[in-house]
């Protein structure tokens, strides 16, 4: 019997595959069987693996990647924030807009006064917009309710959409964003509050595989941080943390000493922590947008994570207030300019790498035999001119699972 799809004529593989030193196969096809990638090789398909019922897709001229992981998104939330944009402008800082009643707070109103319907009709539109820009995973962290109703409803309506959607979303919970208004001046009564009735529930229903806590001056310090992920820990929950992001507060070196999943954002982080998290095998999820965005004229120090032998990812950080982009293509953009990664590590970075931050790099993140047949066609010749000619999108198809879902840059399930 033939392959169910097979890809053919591709101008360029990027096959990321991490035992081929992440190698360009030029002139290549890929056979996909029961949603698993069957065979990624140079030439011509073999004509064995064709037959009436193989779906043929002709990738002349174009060039193919795995799907795309965004690794740090806030996928469900209420409102937006575009009216805090005369204040970046004036450069008020973003814990300045915070004090004010803005930035996570603002969000968190909203959020809280959202009905689940509005909650998941802006959450499936993010997802849709993901999609149709080659994403097929995506992390989504709750942390915009910050009680316990909210939380829940944000997490359960995460869950619904990786049930409904081709996109895969791995939840994390982040009550640990904030202190909400309502335990201002009281942050341990707010950590009790987490540790004793929210975290246990979210851990027994299921509802998250991750914890992450925001560790920043102001927010959540180093102990409290590593309480709260210690405590979720023994739920059950895998580890993330929100590390030195706006100073440096050994966020990094927690994550290395806790080994997390990854440690995020890092634009902070101590030459001490980069070399902790090489040894611990911590992945970096950098998020150049943000950088962008909040005009803070400085990246995370992608390069020399890398020479330090740190795995480094990229992700969108997807919210409202600091990043309001649902587009990896354009976040690739600000990581070649902004961290001067080449074409190349990006597309790495933004999917075997990414996958190693979901623990999901046995399955996918790679084009090899054996892993879900998540797949991204892009109308280009090369990995490089996706970077290079910036603002548009790329997408021609999206593979999920072995299945067209987006076809000539449109949604197609």
């Amino acid at each position: 019997m033939g392959a169910d799809l097979v890809i053919i004529n591709a101008s360029n593989i990027a096959t990321c595959d991490e035992q081929k030193n992440y190698e360009i196969i030029a002139n290549g096809y890929v056979a996909v069987k029961d949603g698993i990638i069957l065979e990624v090789n140079a030439g011509n398909a073999p004509r064995e693996l064709i037959d009436n019922r193989t779906t043929i897709v002709d990738a002349s001229g174009k060039t193919v990647t795995p799907g795309l992981i965004d690794a740090h998104t806030h996928l469900v939330h209420g409102g937006s924030r575009e009216r805090e944009l005369p204040l970046k402008l004036k450069g008020v800082p973003y814990l300045e807009i915070l004090k004010m009643g803005g930035g996570i707070l603002s969000t968190v109103r909203h959020t809280r006064s959202a009905d689940r319907a509005e909650l998941k009709a802006k959450a499936l539109s993010s997802l849709n917009q993901m999609l149709l820009h080659g994403t097929t995973t995506v992390e989504g962290k709750s942390g915009y309710g910050l009680d316990f109703d909210t939380e829940v409803k944000c997490l359960e309506v995460a869950r619904e959409l990786n049930e409904q959607h081709p996109v895969d979303v791995v939840s994390t919970y982040m009550g640990a964003h904030a202190i909400p208004e309502e335990f201002k001046g009281n942050t341990q009564g707010y950590i009790d509050f987490m540790v004793q009735k929210v975290m246990p529930y979210v851990a027994e229903h299921k509802l998250a595989e991750y914890i992450d806590v925001f560790c920043e001056e102001g927010v959540f310090t180093p102990d409290e941080s590593r309480y709260i992920l210690q405590e979720g820990r023994k739920l059950g929950l895998k580890l993330k943390i929100h590390a030195d992001e706006i100073i440096p507060l050994s966020g990094a070196e927690l994550a290395a000493e806790l080994k997390a999943a990854s440690a995020d954002h890092l634009l902070a982080a101590s030459d001490e922590g980069i070399e902790a998290m090489a040894k611990a095998g911590v992945t970096a999820v950098t998020l150049p947008g943000t950088s962008f965005y909040l005009m803070l004229g400085k990246y995370a120090q992608a390069r020399k994570m890398m020479d330090a032998g740190v795995r480094v990812a990229i992700a969108t950080d997807y919210n409202p207030g600091t990043c309001p982009t649902e587009n990896l293509q354009a976040i690739m953009t600000f990581a070649c300019f902004g961290m001067k990664m080449t074409p190349e590590e990006i597309i790495r970075a933004m999917t075997i790498n990414a996958a190693y931050a979901v623990d999901r790099n046995k399955e996918i993140g790679s084009i090899e035999p054996g892993k879900k047949a998540d797949m991204v066609v892009f109308n280009s010749p090369n990995v490089e001119f996706i970077v290079y000619h910036f603002g548009i999108n790329h997408v021609d198809k999206v593979i999920k699972n072995g299945k067209i879902v987006v076809q000539d840059g449109k949604l197609n399930f």
